[in-house]
């Protein structure tokens, strides 16, 4: 088949894998929505969500504006080079909001329905709940192939033409900072202020409609699991190819299809996705991670074998195979050590759970310590794999250019798995809604019991995709990194630590991802001091609340998160895009490297210790509330719920923020890389 054909397959496989969201998302809607007063509960949600991602958006767009102008004029006219790289920045950054509204749109409908469906049983329910977040995993992985390919097809589809899609990256690189920050900062400044008054204070359940902050923390869990998550991996997605096939025009001469394979890998993975979304279903067992791993394992199965036949026929040398087969092999052990950490049912948990008998302290103490512990294995993993990949690529036999190729594919590959990833994420949120919707409802026991099964292996799906992306994210900022390398022309031994810039280089990239998380973390702190307040005077302002013969004003604490997330999100924005441009026209171009390796390393072990960390504090509490130390309402669980309120933040908010802090930079880095040639007054 000729090279022109097969680059149309890619456009065309995103363009399929949109239609599989559609025809999941009419499958979705066409369920029952239940009673009046669920419906009301329901609209109050997606009311909130919708207001919120309107008015984040339009905050954005600002951003957007002004970074246009600025790349229109600072990047070089050649070849319409400036013109191509903001068209490419503006569709990147639509794409990505549209990504972000389309999940959006079903989650906040798929979540009354599971709880309207979770009345008949749990099989029942999980499949409307699964499919809604199969909608957002299938819009992800659709426009984040359509836009890429679509427009290095635009743009000429030629080697040169790679350069111009950078923006395009660019732009789905802005969103996810901005979603992940924003909505970090709404969904658990929410969420703390919620437990802090309703659970401690006040001593009622969760998503008891008595509560002020109930609906804010609902919609909390849209915002920043569903479109944070998504506009992350779309990002994740987007960049990680972009590298491949900027490394695969370095080889163009020995793999004339070097460019081409990365995209024919993709569209590949999304038929695989999509085929696996048919395979998730609750067995006899009724065992739910059971059934949600079951479309993880079928989609990897399904891409192995696609990639043996794809590889052999585009590069004719099974080495590349072998590369996609230690990203798999990656993305399978990131999955295992995060529900390791994250689960109840293993150690990490239940000492922390154990710990909350002696108070918060001890409690805090633990949390943080398998926090630490879980950074170790993951990185030996990501360490295993990138030596491998190098290995495979020819990289310690002097091929170093097909070496750092070979790393990229590996993160290609372990992407190959995101449709379902993204289901498995936005199938958390859905069932976290359903479950506080039943509870607002008043639905009968049975049905609440469904719903709390459904959200329990929700908590966990979320933690597993937090690692797995984190870590697809530091293979996919190594394989830009290497780009930057050749974009800017550093010499060999050019980043020695003898050079004194590329030592100052490493300290502020290695201060980069400490001082962005104490940014957010205050954020959530302050914004969570107006929730707490803002519940307590309703408790002793409106007369009844306890009762239940008088309404909350929930409208009032949605304001006062949607108001702090987009007013606290600006200064870790504004850090991810100057400091890079500071250090690399400033101290120029070595240190500019040195700070790139310098927040890889450290952003991707304080963001794992953070996503596991947060992970496991929360389903501590959730042990505790299954019954163990006294179950709901004693000591212990009192102490696990201050335990969570540190961890929700960690692992909401600052965490997985870093994913997008590393490859911003990164990007910023590349598509500047002109100017840092020779740069730098010192």
């Amino acid at each position: 088949m000729e090279y022109s054909t097969l680059l149309y397959l890619a456009p065309l496989a995103g363009l399929l894998s949109l239609g599989f969201a559609a025809v999941f998302a009419s499958s979705v809607l066409k369920n029952d929505p239940g009673t009046k007063e669920m419906q009301e509960i329901a609209s109050a949600i997606q009311e909130g969500a919708m207001a919120y991602l309107n008015r984040q958006y339009r905050t954005i767009a600002i951003v957007a504006v002004i970074l246009t102008v600025v790349m229109f004029i600072a990047l070089p006219e050649e070849n319409g080079l400036n013109i191509k790289t903001t068209i490419g920045f503006l569709v990147g950054a639509i794409f990505s909001a549209l990504a972000g509204y389309i999940g959006m749109n079903v989650s906040v409908r798929a979540n009354v329905r599971t709880a309207n469906k979770a009345k008949e049983g749990l099989k029942e329910a999980m499949s409307v709940a699964f499919k809604g977040g199969a909608v957002t995993g299938l819009a992800v992985v659709g426009l984040a192939l359509l836009g890429t390919s679509g427009l290095f097809i635009l743009f000429g589809g030629s080697p040169e033409s790679v350069d111009m899609v950078i923006g395009f990256g660019f732009g789905a690189s802005l969103i996810s900072l901005f979603a992940r920050v924003g909505g970090g900062i709404f969904t658990k400044a929410a969420d703390v202020g919620a437990d802090l008054v309703g659970k401690i204070e006040a001593g009622i359940p969760e998503d008891d409609p008595r509560n002020a902050g109930v609906i804010a923390d609902n919609v909390g869990d849209n915002v920043g699991d569903c479109a944070g998550m998504g506009a992350d991996l779309f990002e994740t997605y987007v960049v990680t190819a972009l590298a491949s096939m900027l490394l695969g025009v370095l080889i163009i001469d020995q793999y004339q299809n070097a460019i081409l394979y990365p995209l024919m890998l993709g569209s590949a993975a999304i038929v695989a996705s999509i085929i696996a979304v048919f395979f998730v279903k609750i067995g006899d067992d009724e065992k739910i991670m059971k059934a949600l791993y079951k479309g993880i394992i079928v989609s990897a199965l399904i891409s192995v074998v696609a990639f043996y036949f794809i590889t052999d026929m585009l590069m004719g040398d099974l080495q590349f195979f072998y590369s996609a087969l230690i990203g798999i092999a990656i993305m399978i052990m990131m999955v295992v050590f995060s529900e390791y950490y994250t689960s109840m049912s293993y150690r990490p948990v239940k000492s922390i759970a154990s710990s909350s008998q002696t108070g918060a302290g001890t409690n805090i103490i633990t949390g943080l310590s398998v926090g630490f512990e879980s950074t170790f294995a993951p990185v030996i993993v990501i360490c295993l794999g990138i030596l491998g990949a190098f290995y495979v690529g020819g990289g310690f036999s002097g091929n170093e250019i097909e070496g750092m190729y070979s790393i990229a594919i590996s993160a290609v590959a372990m992407l190959s798995t995101t449709g379902i990833i993204v289901a498995l994420d936005s199938y958390g949120p859905i069932t976290d809604n359903a479950g506080g919707i039943a509870e607002m409802a008043k639905l009968p026991e049975s049905t609440r019991k469904i719903t709390d099964a459904l959200d329990s292996v929700g908590n966990t799906t979320k933690a597993v995709t937090k690692g797995y992306a984190i870590g697809s994210a530091g293979l996919g900022a190594l394989a830009l990194f290497a780009d930057f390398t050749h974009k800017v022309e550093l010499e060999p031994g050019a980043l020695s630590l003898e050079n004194p810039l590329v030592l100052v280089g490493l300290f502020i990239g290695g201060l980069l991802p400490f001082i962005f998380c104490a940014v957010t973390m205050k954020a959530v702190g302050k914004a969570a001091f107006e929730v707490v307040n803002e519940v307590r005077r309703q408790f002793r302002e409106i007369p009844g609340i306890m009762q239940g013969t008088a309404k909350p004003e929930y409208g009032k604490c949605v304001d006062i998160v949607t108001k702090a997330a987009l007013r606290e999100m600006a200064l870790p924005g504004a850090m991810a895009i100057v400091t890079p441009l500071f250090v690399g026209l400033v101290l120029g171009k070595a240190a500019l490297g040195g700070m790139l390796i310098g927040i890889i390393v450290v952003g991707l072990m304080l963001a794992l210790m953070m996503a596991n960390g947060g992970g496991a504090w929360d389903n501590a509490k959730k042990y505790i509330e299954d019954g163990a130390y006294g179950g709901k309402g004693s000591d212990a669980h009192k102490a696990a719920i201050v335990g969570d309120t540190v961890g929700d933040p960690f692992k909401d908010t600052s965490g997985p923020a870093l994913n997008a802090l590393i490859k911003v930079v990164n990007m910023i880095s590349i598509l500047f890389a002109v100017m840092f040639i020779n740069s730098g007054i010192i």
